[in-house]
């Protein structure tokens, strides 16, 4: 534990890659060989689940601290992080811990067969073992809040070094439904182990942003485009008679589409399909808000089903009769798809993605501004000769996404950030007018430069006006351009109004509050946003 406390230290403190992955380096050296598989697990999204809830950590904290409830609020306010304020808190440890990280994310776990007051004392324990740098990393990991600065692909990276495997192999050896309690390292990166579980899947591929002129990509006819659509990007895989659906989010989804489980009677044995599962009806797509009324649904009612059905538009063909073709050009890959599709016939379950005919960039401009109007967030290009990465490559996916729509608002609240930004007031809440008063519309906290939020953080601490535990009022003094990819009406915001992936354009400093925006504008954009919906 020690050493992991150590590794997330040096990882927070460093925005130097090499230096990241150097530490990552030290540490797949120094530990075991358990360690490394719940390490791994924590890294990428495995770590236990939550068995004890805030409330009950605050209370405990303040008890085992010996603070009132209202100085424990005070002090995480200050702090901006809960995992730290408790870290700081509570009395320093003289006890010597040696136990391994694999010991205590089994403590974690054992969590959750104990009474209320045994996890009490389990916590009390826990925190009387470790330094307040373990103490803290150890409150990450029982929290639903465990962030470093470290992509998944970057811990891949070092750990290529580490095992001499090469980095795509790892991708696909680290996706699926593996956890570091069942698994052992060796059945893991064996070489058995990926024909053995007939679930998993491929890493996704994914496109970087077109931020440059398109016409510098080369030739037209070496590309081909589709639509962008806003849907759950999703691989369908059928082997041996099953069939599984995974997420891009690396998350077992088959049972909330039961609509495409007779894709698994249809599908070829040993087939897997990258697409997108998109809410459809009357021959064309829906809106992304369609989809939201059946995700994170436990049972699928028979009324889900009729007023959100589903397709799953298929992009690319990952494996065919049991070969991983990834390594195949994409037109390869395009006409196998295209030809099992059409030989099939199952629609409208099953359906090509459509690809868009251009025979210049201008022309692919053009019919990329009636993208909304397509229910699409605007266009993928693909290089005909492209195998299939894994995860983000530049060079032969790009996503050229239409510009978003976006409003002139004001801050009214702040809370500090989490991990190195913990003392940094980084993120707010907009709020436009509504008549003579102020409504609420989006939370947002990115898209300021680091100068930026230095100088807002300054500001915000300067114009307060009111305390709310970790938040605070500020005056409504500032305007920022926020921008957002969708918009849709809600009973649950006070505004009406729910935004879709609201973010930071910039900071207004050029215009005065009364310029900013207000509830009509939004009603206008959301008018017509419906319509092309």
């Amino acid at each position: 534990m020690k050493d992991f406390a150590r590794l997330f230290y040096e990882l927070d403190q460093s925005n130097k890659t090499n230096d990241k992955v150097e530490a990552l380096s030290r540490y797949f050296r120094k530990a075991s060989n358990e360690d490394i598989m719940y390490m791994l697990a924590i890294f990428t999204g495995r770590r236990p689940k939550r068995v004890v809830n805030s409330t009950l950590l605050r209370a405990w904290a303040s008890e085992k601290a010996g603070i009132p409830m209202w100085l424990l609020e005070e002090s995480y306010a200050a702090v901006g992080d809960f995992s730290e304020t408790v870290a700081l808190l509570l009395p320093d440890s003289w006890n010597e811990n040696d136990q391994p990280l694999s010991y205590w994310y089994k403590y974690v776990i054992s969590l959750a067969d104990k009474t209320e007051e045994q996890r009490k004392q389990a916590m009390f324990e826990a925190w009387a073992s470790f330094n307040r740098q373990e103490r803290f990393v150890f409150n990450k990991i029982t929290s639903s809040t465990f962030r470093v600065g470290v992509s998944a692909q970057l811990v891949i990276r070092a750990l290529s070094q580490h095992t001499k495997m090469a980095v795509n192999e790892l991708s696909h050896r680290l996706m699926g439904n593996w956890d570091p309690v069942s698994v052992t390292y060796d059945e893991l990166f064996s070489t058995k182990s990926l024909k053995d579980d007939i679930s998993k899947p491929y890493p996704f591929c994914l496109a970087y942003p077109l931020d440059d002129t398109v016409d510098k990509l080369g030739r037209p006819d070496e590309w081909q485009a589709e639509w962008k659509w806003d849907g759950i990007r999703s691989q369908v895989i059928v082997r041996k008679g099953h069939i599984f659906i995974w997420s891009r989010g690396e998350e077992l989804v088959t049972d909330k589409f039961p609509e495409l489980d007779a894709l698994k009677s249809v599908l070829p044995d040993g087939t897997v399909i990258d697409g997108e599962i998109l809410p459809y009806t009357n021959g064309r797509p829906l809106s992304f808000n369609v989809l939201q009324t059946r995700i994170g649904r436990k049972n699928m009612t028979l009324k889900i089903l009729n007023d959100a059905p589903v397709v799953i538009y298929a992009y690319d063909l990952l494996e065919w009769q049991g070969d991983d073709i990834r390594h195949k050009p994409f037109e390869e890959r395009q006409a196998l798809l295209e030809n099992m599709v059409n030989t099939l016939n199952f629609k409208p379950y099953l359906q090509l993605s459509p690809k868009l005919g251009f025979d210049t960039w201008h022309e692919l401009a053009e019919k990329r501004q009636s993208s909304r109007e397509n229910i699409s967030e605007g266009l993928m290009l693909k290089r005909k000769s492209s195998a299939y990465q894994s995860g983000r490559k530049r060079g032969d996916w790009w996503k050229w996404k239409i510009d978003p729509l976006s409003m002139d608002a004001i801050m009214i609240y702040a809370m500090k950030g989490s991990g190195r930004r913990a003392n940094l007031y980084t993120d707010y809440t907009f709020a436009v007018w509504k008549g003579e008063e102020l409504v609420t519309v989006a939370k947002a906290y990115s898209g300021l430069t680091d100068k930026e939020i230095i100088e807002v953080d300054k500001w915000v601490k300067n114009n307060t006006v009111e305390k709310f535990g970790p938040v605070r009022t500020v005056k409504p003094e500032l305007v920022f351009e926020i921008g957002f990819e969708g918009i849709q009406r809600s009973s649950r915001h006070k505004s009406g109004i729910a935004l879709r992936f609201p973010r930071i354009l910039r900071w207004r400093t050029d215009k005065h509050v009364n310029e900013a925006d207000s509830i009509e504008t939004l009603n206008g954009i959301l008018d017509v946003y419906e319509k092309g919906n």
